[in-house]
């Protein structure tokens, strides 16, 4: 007989293999008799081993409870077997029939079983929506190339974190296990963007060197979860299973802290800009201030689910309510910059477009006879008129009387207006003279303008309109504009 000692091969000690028959006798005699839980105390009596075939036991101890309908002992040692193997098709067995039904056996099935179900879809369709709108909006040519790329990847990163949340909750993660913490590389990105979009859109704002210290937390991020995106897929596997992630909490507070500061610092420009500076039409007012709810209830749902995150799990209700919220940012976000032509900015703050986004197939007009290049060609007319003739100082002007001094009719009037600049003809008109009377009301307010004076300049009838208009587009009346203004 060969001497294995001879051959430096170790055998087990008796005591070793002794323990491990004890495990199987046990695991045998528990799989074909009806004491169960006799058999499982036993089990875990036995001084715990590097069996190597521990994965085995888990896997009958599991089939003999499921065969008793010991529905939450089954449902332990069949979580036992997946993480100890990564196999999570093993709750798919067909010896588990008899549990189907029970409670502990569906929150297990929901866990590890792929799932695809509408809310999945809609986060999918959300997701590919977004990434779509964002590629146009980032390559797009327009005047304004920094705005659209800010707002541009702000959707684009977005729209990415709701992809990752359609993998997570059909379960699809644990068959992509590289996407984990995929998008997390980005969330401290979210404010900074908007919070330069706000800066350019609102003072033209031209990036400085010193702005990349807001790049300085991705970065320390970044370089923290390196060593996680190096791991092999296995490696990511184990930990999506065991719900291993490391800095989890760590990132959720300091993702937290910076969305609020930004949202500070957005809701502060926000104000400054309607105070001081023209905002002007009631569509680019409603955008920048929809855009500060979306990320508001965002943020407020985001932090309640910092709060409770150890005593929720993942997938509970404040998880869905910031994801319900991030797929509306996105929806709205895609629709007014791709299909609102009045959302392209113009030097002189006007919310207006120059013809360069405009939709040639515009539902509305479809059945008119005016051609785009007629549209063009009116379109800087009326510009013209507006901005060197200043034809809106008349207070008796009308829609009319602005298509006469076009050489057309009202109705092609009203639709360049409406394609180009995104307003109606009263909305027009107001946004110049509320736009000039801000201008002489800052240019004189050292000197006791009168109020009353101003609107009569600018093209009002009377002080009543003018108050009702200026608030329309500032929030304030012109007196209280003129206190703001000066402190």
């Amino acid at each position: 007989m060969t001497d294995l000692r001879a051959n430096n091969i170790e055998l087990p000690s008796y005591d070793y293999r002794t323990n491990q028959i004890k495990k199987i006798e046990l695991i045998n005699s528990f799989f074909n008799s009806s004491y169960h839980n006799e058999a499982t105390l036993g089990y875990n009596d036995v001084p715990k081993t590097n069996y190597i075939d521990s994965t085995y036991l888990f896997k009958r101890i599991a089939f003999a409870n499921a065969k008793s309908e010991n529905h939450e002992e089954a449902v332990l040692y069949i979580e036992k077997y997946i993480k100890a193997t990564l196999d999570v098709s093993f709750v798919d067995h067909s010896n588990f029939e008899s549990l189907k039904g029970s409670t502990p056996f569906k929150k297990l099935q929901k866990k590890y079983q792929r799932n695809i179900n509408g809310w999945a879809l809609f986060c999918l369709y959300v997701g590919f929506i977004g990434v779509f709108i964002s590629t146009i909006l980032i390559f797009r040519p327009v005047k304004d190339r920094k705005a659209n790329l800010l707002i541009g990847f702000f959707l684009l990163l977005h729209s990415f974190f709701v992809l990752r949340i359609s993998v997570f909750i059909t379960n699809y993660e644990f068959c992509l296990p590289h996407t984990l913490y995929i998008s997390a590389s980005f969330s401290f990105l979210y404010g900074p963007l908007i919070y330069f979009y706000f800066k350019r859109i609102n003072e033209k704002y031209t990036f400085q060197k010193i702005d990349l210290l807001h790049l300085v937390p991705t970065v320390i991020f970044i370089g923290l979860i390196i060593p996680v995106y190096a791991l092999s897929r296995t490696e990511k596997l184990h930990m999506i299973i065991n719900n291993e992630r490391p800095y989890a909490l760590l990132i959720m507070i300091a993702k937290l802290i910076s969305l609020t500061v930004y949202g500070i610092l957005i809701i502060l420009k926000y104000k400054k800009r309607k105070i001081t500076h023209r905002m002007t039409s009631q569509l680019e007012t409603n955008w920048q201030r929809n855009l500060i709810l979306f990320y508001s209830f965002y943020t407020i749902f985001y932090g309640f689910y910092v709060l409770v995150f150890e005593k929720y799990e993942i997938g509970s209700l404040l998880f869905n309510l910031q994801v319900f919220v991030m797929t509306f940012l996105v929806l709205y976000i895609s629709y007014n910059t791709f299909f609102n032509l009045a959302l392209v900015r113009e030097k002189d703050g006007l919310v207006v477009a120059k013809g360069e986004s405009r939709l040639p197939n515009n539902y509305k007009y479809s059945s008119s006879s005016l051609t785009t290049k007629l549209s063009i060609e009116l379109k800087d007319k009326l510009v013209y008129l507006l901005d060197k003739e200043k034809v809106y100082r008349y207070n008796d002007i009308t829609l009319q009387k602005l298509a006469d001094l076009l050489d057309t009719n009202r109705h092609n009037t009203s639709q360049v207006i409406n394609e180009h600049f995104g307003l109606n003809f009263f909305d027009l008109i107001n946004s110049y003279r509320i736009n000039e009377a801000i201008s002489i009301l800052k240019k004189d307010k050292s000197k006791g303008v009168n109020i009353i004076d101003v609107a009569y300049e600018v093209g009002f009838n009377n002080k009543v309109t003018f108050n009702k208009s200026f608030k329309k587009y500032n929030d304030v009346t012109p007196s209280e504009y003129l206190r703001n203004f000066s402190v």
